[in-house]
């Protein structure tokens, strides 16, 4: 087709490009204040919400035209978390014997704990947390923060009763 019209490739694209260029000045100043809304959140923001915060400026804007703005700047909101489908059945891969039984009963300081990790989401990452309870007292006896499950993160949390 190029040929036949007698017009070099790069033109067309040039000229695609150029559309853009020529975009009325509204619009150009709506994406702005779209990336603007949109950084401010943290990445986080739909069009949805950056509809509203517009609205709340007050710019008249619609929806609609957020979602298409946003769609042809590559402006996309932060998903959740993916929950993966699958099969989790069958019997554990590996069984480790049970030591303490059911009995969760301390009749002397220091004769039984337990100990638990857990995360805690930060803007920054995660964080884990690890504790030790004591089972006589039923207090947390030892405690650990870090960046990284590891082996120090849990010895950290063992040791800081000694």
């Amino acid at each position: 087709m190029f040929r036949v019209l007698g017009v070099h490739f790069s033109g067309s694209y040039a000229w695609l490009n150029a559309q853009k260029a020529l975009a009325p000045r509204p619009t150009r100043r709506l994406e702005g204040l779209i990336k603007l809304a949109w950084l401010e959140s943290g990445g986080v923001y739909g069009y949805r919400s950056i509809t509203l915060d517009l609205k709340y400026l007050g710019e008249r804007c619609s929806k609609n035209r957020m979602y298409r703005l946003m769609k042809a700047e590559d402006i996309r909101a932060q998903r959740g978390y993916k929950h993966h489908k699958g099969y989790y059945g069958g019997e554990p891969a590996h069984i480790v014997p049970n030591h303490v039984d059911p009995d969760f009963q301390a009749q002397k300081p220091n004769e039984r704990r337990v100990a638990d990790i857990t995360y805690i989401r930060t803007h920054e990452g995660f964080l884990y947390l690890a504790t030790v309870l004591g089972l006589f007292s039923q207090q947390i006896v030892g405690w650990s923060m870090k960046p990284r499950v590891s082996t120090d993160l849990v010895m950290s949390a063992l040791l800081m009763d000694s």
